[in-house]
């Protein structure tokens, strides 16, 4: 049997032709450009499509991540701040073109769905997925299910709220959440908020420093790229013994950009975690992604074939 799997991000459309074992079988990417609007987007995701599918290979169904809150029923795209797409009914406009079911979720909900089946959560039933990049996101499953809530809008992680008091303001529009604190974009703007505080910086231009170069710098000792990473990993772990204590998980896995920074990152997030479970008993461990880039094409694989099979 195969499958489409599409990743819409705000930078990239990719698309791939994917059996159900999770082999990519074709894949294509395109650029995004969502300041063209909304008809020329779908036209590069119909594109993308037509480019991995021979016409004349039957296709099941086809899953499509997108980034921003949506209704899974409708496959209606409430909002997506990174395309500047308000109630966009994507699902049908992909049905109505290709005539095979089609099933659109949140691109981190489906990211979890993805580590579960093909990668680093195979065997387990209860998992909290965590992406760590320009923003944080996330998705759960419990009883080997996916969490997505009475509405689709379910498991969005990276707006706890770790820092009520004195926290920055977050793109969601309040103050202290984990995205806030600990995310790709955060990282940066620490790092210029250190070099406004005078603080001897390693970088020769704050303005357009990224988490990578931070993550860099603090690998190879700088002080003040040092502290910034401890300062992120230690909101991480207060979120993530928060994720224990909610959803009592046997894994938590964790992905994006953020994350590719060394070991000693991962052992900083590990200790603050287990300095906040209420009691041993909550610890689980924590781990890489294990899918890369792929994580995206292979959960919207696994959601198309969930969804098909429910429906």
């Amino acid at each position: 049997m195969v499958y489409i799997a599409v990743d819409l991000g705000g930078t990239n459309i990719r698309a791939a032709r994917c059996d159900a074992a999770g082999w990519i079988l074709a894949r294509v990417g395109f650029p995004t450009r969502p300041e063209e609007g909304v008809e020329a987007v779908i036209a590069r995701i119909i594109r993308a499509i037509r480019e991995v599918w021979p016409a004349d290979e039957p296709v099941e169904a086809m899953g499509v991540g997108v980034p921003g809150p949506l209704d899974p029923r409708t496959g209606v795209v409430l909002t997506a701040p990174n395309l500047g797409w308000e109630n966009v009914p994507l699902a049908d406009r992909l049905r109505e073109q290709f005539r095979v079911p089609c099933f659109v979720g949140n691109d981190a909900n489906l990211a979890a769905l993805g580590e579960w089946q093909y990668g680093a959560g195979c065997g387990h039933e209860h998992l909290v997925y965590l992406t760590i990049s320009t923003g944080i996101g996330g998705g759960v499953i419990t009883h080997g299910v996916l969490l997505e809530g009475a509405h689709g809008l379910g498991a969005e992680l990276g707006h706890i709220v770790v820092e009520a008091r004195n926290g920055p303001r977050c793109g969601c529009g309040q103050t202290g959440c984990l995205e806030a604190m600990a995310s790709g974009t955060a990282i940066a703007r620490m790092a210029r908020e250190a070099w406004a505080r005078g603080e001897p910086v390693p970088w020769p231009d704050p303005s357009v420093v990224t988490a990578a170069d931070v993550a860099e710098a603090a690998t190879e000792g700088d002080p003040v790229a040092s502290a910034i990473m401890d300062r992120a990993a230690f909101y991480l772990g207060v979120g993530i013994a928060s994720f224990w204590h909610i959803f009592n998980p046997t894994l938590i896995i964790l992905g994006g950009g953020v994350m590719k920074t060394g070991d000693w990152f991962l052992e900083k997030i590990r200790a603050y975690a287990r300095e906040r479970a209420m009691t041993p008993d909550y610890i689980t461990p924590i781990v890489r992604a294990a899918l890369g880039d792929d994580v995206g094409l292979l959960g919207a694989l696994a959601y198309a074939r969930m969804r098909l099979s429910s429906s």
